[in-house]
């Protein structure tokens, strides 16, 4: 209660001494600790201390100040160079608030009935407007729109991305939250259960070996010749039962025609393969144990046989007329619009194929939305700021000179003399840039998921914004890299890790412990973006020929081809689904060429009945009727904004004012964050800008 008092003094300095105790607090006052397991305990319970206290609402704001700080802003604006000193304050308001927000989020059995009160008003209290203020994600949104502007460069992007990310997941729940709001939504609509939970499915499948010809040079030296392999089969078993499912050893090839080995090879192959059946849950980092087989749901049953495909078949609406309006036109020569009922006339076994169509018919939320807005004839925020700084933080990106700064709040003022000192900050940005792309790729697959499950046209209006603002493109060039190496890359400092650095005495940075790193084989951080970017890329190009294309003509199929090198089941899922999509358009050559890959496919991708994704004959993929899909989508948006959000319209013929005194009398709606830069508008468009006033009387 005295650090919060102390908190509303005038000085700058001793607000920002008291906030960093109040920091302190919140990290677990390591300094009275002895493990790391006492500094996260404390710290979890002192984050539900300083949030009963009212520590939040304090610091928020103090966060208000910080962003309305035009000193701090012009100051930024001025320097030629920001560095980490520019963004002190902020950066410490921003570690508490982060601190609470993730202590809070975390749900524990052993919480007490006090602290599951406090988690439930703290999310009601970030989810709503309060006192007339904004909500707290979107003030975090409009700090992101400021820095991409240029208004404020010295934002500690990085934390503010973090924190967005956490409050999102925190107010409208993450993904496993949104598969029971999914299971909720059909029951209220009267749709039949789902078939299967999808993460489940994906955490039973295996990763499979990628094509021997796309492993190059480079790589091809990360893994031991077969001969040293044949020699230490026994070590080989041991190691495997530590090895993860990222293996990028020499596996068995599923799909390769290899001469017969010998029964002592194929028994330790046996037991090499597996020990990789269990996949580690990317989200949650533990092994994934199976249910006893008493109490495994009839899906799980399904899921663990050994053999047959994975997943349950789906039938769209469409596909089944579709079906019958090409079997009438064969048999009986005219079709019946959207009836799918009446056979009369059609033979036997046209009967049993509608059937089995429809036993495996799925009507998803999305399609019941439709048909509501079809019978009934704005969202507040736009992510394509996000994508700025997902380019910057791109490792493939070449610095421009008109590309935002996003290393300002981890550059030092002073730049570093010594090899150690430049190898700690090459380090360091790289980590920067990471985390960078782990929060934005997070943060908007789970908006598009939410917008999907509250509304599809929300859905589609968000994603039409980033499909225009060349989110596909930016991707593909996401991926343009060598991705093997981006996701075994140690671009991380193990001693100087929250809370190691707190307990442990800190050891001599040399260079060469600098190189070796720590001794994860994978950076699982890494890994997260890149399944995140292909989900996302995946919700964009979905039953959408025209952005499928796209990928057809951004040549995706060989970038998306070399990610099949990391063998880890969820990744290669969505890069394979990313191609099935496409293999229609790619030509015979092209699918004769990649057998393994379309076996592949088949193996791992769900199918569709009727879907001719490997033969290209589908009627969809008809070229010329691209444009018109995106047209007729827009139009559907407009119409269900204009519906949903718009205000009513006055009627075309009301009167129009011609006074002058009353024109300019009038309240006009300016942006938010418009008085921070109305100064620089001024001297821009008005003061810099010469005025002939003779050409203007001429004009008019």
């Amino acid at each position: 209660m005295g650090l919060l008092d102390r908190l509303e003094v005038v000085s700058r300095e001793r607000r920002l001494k008291v906030a960093r105790a109040v920091l302190y607090l919140a990290q677990g006052t390591f300094g009275e600790c002895d493990s790391e397991v006492d500094v996260l305990h404390w710290s979890r319970y002192n984050c539900f201390l300083l949030y009963q206290m009212g520590t939040f609402s304090a610091f928020l704001e103090l966060l208000h100040m910080e962003i309305d700080n035009s000193q701090a802003c012009s100051s930024a604006l001025r320097k030629p160079a920001i560095s980490i000193a520019d963004s002190t304050e902020l950066r410490v308001l921003l570690s508490v608030m982060y601190l609470l927000v993730e202590n809070i989020r975390l749900e524990r059995e052993t919480d007490s009935c006090r602290w599951r009160t406090a988690r439930e008003t703290f999310r009601t209290e970030l989810s709503f407007s309060i006192h007339n203020e904004e909500p707290f994600a979107l003030l975090l949104f409009s700090m992101v729109t400021k820095f991409c502007s240029g208004l404020a460069p010295h934002f500690p992007i990085k934390k503010v991305l973090l924190l967005l990310w956490k409050v999102v997941m925190f107010t409208l729940g993450g993904f496993e939250h949104l598969q029971v709001l999914k299971v909720q939504k059909r029951a209220e609509l009267g749709l039949p259960p789902l078939a299967e939970d999808s993460i489940q499915v994906v955490k039973s499948m295996r990763a499979a070996s990628p094509p021997s010809y796309t492993l190059d040079l480079g790589e091809s030296q990360l893994a031991p010749p077969p001969s040293k392999l044949r020699g230490r089969r026994g070590s080989r078993r041991q190691l495997l039962t530590k090895q993860d499912s990222l293996d990028i050893y020499n596996e068995r090839d599923l799909f390769k025609t290899e001469e017969p080995a010998t029964e002592e090879e194929e028994e330790s192959a046996g037991d090499g393969e597996r020990t990789l059946d269990g996949e580690l849950d990317l989200l949650e980092q533990d092994p994934l144990v199976p249910p006893p087989p008493s109490q495994a749901s009839p899906s799980a049953e399904r899921v663990a046989f050994p053999k047959g495909l994975p997943w349950a078949p789906k039938v769209r609406q469409k596909d089944i007329e579709h079906f019958l309006e090409m079997s009438r036109n064969k048999f009986i020569g005219f079709t019946l619009g959207q009836d799918t009922d009446t056979l009369v006339g059609l033979p036997r076994p046209i009967h049993e194929s509608v059937k089995t169509l429809k036993q495996h018919k799925y009507i998803s939320i999305a399609d019941v939305q439709i048909k509501n807005e079809e019978d009934l004839e704005k969202c507040p925020m736009s992510l394509i700021a996000l994508l700025k700084i997902l380019l910057a933080a791109a490792p493939t990106s070449k610095a421009k000179t008109d590309s935002i700064n996003i290393l300002a709040d981890v550059l030092p003022e002073e730049m570093p003399i010594t090899v150690l000192q430049s190898m700690k900050l090459g380090i360091d940005v790289n980590r920067h840039k990471e985390i960078i792309v782990k929060s934005i790729s997070a943060l908007l697959l789970l908006l598009l998921k939410h917008f999907k499950l509250n509304h599809i046209y929300q859905f589609e209006y968000v994603s039409q914004h980033l499909v225009f603002a060349n989110c596909i493109p930016l991707i593909l060039k996401f991926f343009n890299q060598n991705i093997l190496s981006y996701i075994t890359a140690k671009n991380s400092i193990s001693v100087l890790d929250y809370p190691c650095c707190t307990i442990q005495d800190l050891p001599e940075l040399t260079t060469e412990s600098l190189e070796a790193g720590d001794n994860n084989q994978f950076c699982w951080r890494n890994l997260f973006s890149c399944i995140n970017l292909l989900r996302l890329l995946n919700k964009l190009t979905k039953w959408k020929h025209s952005r499928t294309m796209m990928l057809v003509v951004f040549k995706s199929a060989p970038i998306l081809k070399r990610a099949l090198k990391v063998k880890q089941a969820m990744l290669q899922l969505y890069v394979l689904k990313l191609l099935k999509i496409q293999t229609k358009y790619l030509g015979r050559q092209w699918r004769k060429s990649n057998m393994k890959t379309m076996s592949a496919i088949y193996q791992k991708v769900r199918h569709r009945m009727n879907d001719d994704w490997a033969y290209g004959n589908d009627i969809d993929a008809r070229p010329w009727d691209f444009q018109a899909e995106e047209c007729t989508l827009r139009a559907n948006i407009e119409a269900f904004n204009s519906r949903r959000y718009d205000k009513p319209q006055d009627s075309e013929f009301s009167p129009v004012d011609n006074c002058l005194q009353s024109v300019l009398g009038q309240r006009l709606d300016l942006p938010e964050d418009f008085h921070y830069s109305y100064e620089l508008w001024l001297e821009r468009e008005v003061f810099s800008q010469p005025i002939c006033w003779e050409e203007l009387l001429q004009n008019h």
